[in-house]
């Protein structure tokens, strides 16, 4: 087996060694591209928010908004086992073993165009079914419906395209992805416009202007992955499902799919409740999770760093420089979430504003966003500890965290808060209380167990 041992000569251009120079810079300089890659994904949805709700008004708005958690529960599953396949793809990296990255990233190949089928056939069949359990409401729903159908015929292109980022970057390059959804956002955004205030189409057309931006993300990304001459250069004739690699992917990337199911599905009880307040309460709730989404991408964006940079160094026996990365990166993360939900608490109403001047939806957005905000410190720690975990091939940890405290907690809470009450305010407070658990329980996990060694059990 052909071994990787010239460690700084023998990598593919744009690809990154983590395992070597100052820890600190190297997570920095691969989080900033990660930042500004999820930014510009971020512009995606929030594009279509921002669009519809100033050409077609609070109804399509809803509509776009509280579609949200629903397509999220859909893909989370698929994103999160591609979560996986960036593990094993870097700590094989990491070892510097080249037989077996090339075997995982075919394998993980496979899986993203399996997956995308099977989510384009079930998001299509039952959009109405999941909009009717989310109790949509009527007024909302013939556009909701109309804009999930078409919003899901591209989901090969969404699921595709966050597999090929998750192979770009396990390889240490998070740059490439960054320049291609640049790319592909500011088409979006310029279809979006064109579709909307250039044609007056209807709520479905800014769906339509998000796939296609999707699809030319994935033409840039495998034209790239497809190119003779990288390292680990993809070809058709070998993408397929290699058993022992499928093994590993599943076995990391399982629990992290069942963990973005769970979060996704407790959003999506919650969004259901938040729905039986009317449209102004769907369309703050909606607008607040786009202002948070980009709220929160340095804290991301520091996540997905310490989660190659561990795999790699794992990969390679660095366990001090593996501890190193995981200590600085929980401690950006923190104090970043907390500057910025600061700022959210003194400017929420600017913001909410931003997306819709109805003084019902301002209301409902500033009372969350003032319920919320302060605590992002809290949901920071929780994610960063589970970024570490992940890194370390123990996403089974998280995941069990979060089934026990993000989805049972939390709905058991709000049912009986509804019960008790009825009131939108307590709704929200489900947030703050869940992410306060589970921060203690990744507090006295990160300091009594042996995570570093996550690989080799």
């Amino acid at each position: 087996m052909h071994q990787l041992d010239d460690r700084k000569g023998k990598h593919s251009a744009g690809t990154k060694d983590m395992t070597v120079g100052n820890p600190y810079s190297m997570m920095i300089s691969f989080a900033l591209p990660v930042l500004l890659s999820q930014i510009f994904q971020q512009l995606y949805n929030t594009a279509d928010a921002f669009i519809v709700g100033r050409c077609l008004g609070t109804n399509a708005l809803a509509a776009v908004t509280s579609s949200g958690t629903l397509i999220f529960l859909l893909v989370s599953f698929f994103m999160g086992t591609a979560m996986g396949a960036g593990v094993v793809i870097s700590r094989y990296f990491g070892a510097g073993k080249e037989d077996e990255v090339s075997r995982a990233i075919h394998t993980v190949m496979a899986f993203g165009i399996v997956s995308g089928l099977i989510l384009t056939v079930v998001g299509v069949a039952f959009t109405p079914t999941f909009l009717k359990w989310m109790q949509t409401d009527p007024e909302v729903m013939p556009e909701a419906v109309e804009y999930f159908r078409y919003y899901f015929l591209g989901s090969l292109a969404l699921v595709m395209y966050n597999i090929c980022r998750s192979i770009i970057n396990a390889l240490g390059d998070s740059r490439r992805p960054l320049y291609y959804l640049i790319f592909s956002s500011l088409l979006n955004i310029v279809l979006d416009i064109l579709f909307l205030w250039g044609f007056r189409w209807g709520v479905w057309s800014a769906a339509v202007a998000t796939v296609l931006s999707q699809m030319a993300s994935v033409v840039l990304c495998m034209a790239y992955l497809l190119r003779k001459g990288n390292l680990f250069t993809v070809e058709w004739r070998k993408i397929r499902f290699h058993r022992d690699m499928l093994s590993e992917i599943v076995r990391y990337g399982l629990p992290s799919g069942v963990q973005n199911s769970v979060i996704a599905f407790a959003n999506v009880i919650v969004q259901s409740q938040i729905n039986s307040f009317g449209k102004l309460a769907m369309a703050a709730y909606g607008t607040h999770a786009k202002i948070e989404g980009f709220a929160f991408l340095p804290i991301t964006s520091f996540n997905m760093a310490s989660t190659t940079f561990i795999s790699q160094n794992l990969g390679a026996k660095q366990y001090d420089r593996a501890k190193k990365g995981a200590r600085f990166s929980i401690l950006a993360a923190v104090l970043l979430a907390e500057a910025i939900g600061v700022a959210y608490f003194i400017f929420a109403s600017n913001m909410v504003g931003l997306f819709d001047k109805t003084p019902g939806v301002i209301a409902f957005g500033v009372q969350q966003a003032r319920t919320v905000a302060l605590f992002y410190c809290l949901l920071a720690f929780s994610h960063s500890v589970a970024a570490v975990c992940r890194g370390a091939g123990k996403a089974f940890v998280p995941m069990c965290v979060m089934l026990a405290v993000w989805c049972v907690i939390r709905i058991a809470y709000i049912i009986l808060v509804m019960r008790l009450t009825g009131e939108i305010g307590y709704i929200y407070w489900a947030y703050p209380l869940t992410w306060g658990i589970s921060s203690v329980i990744y507090f006295i996990y990160y300091l009594r167990s042996d995570w570093v060694h996550g690989f080799d059990n």
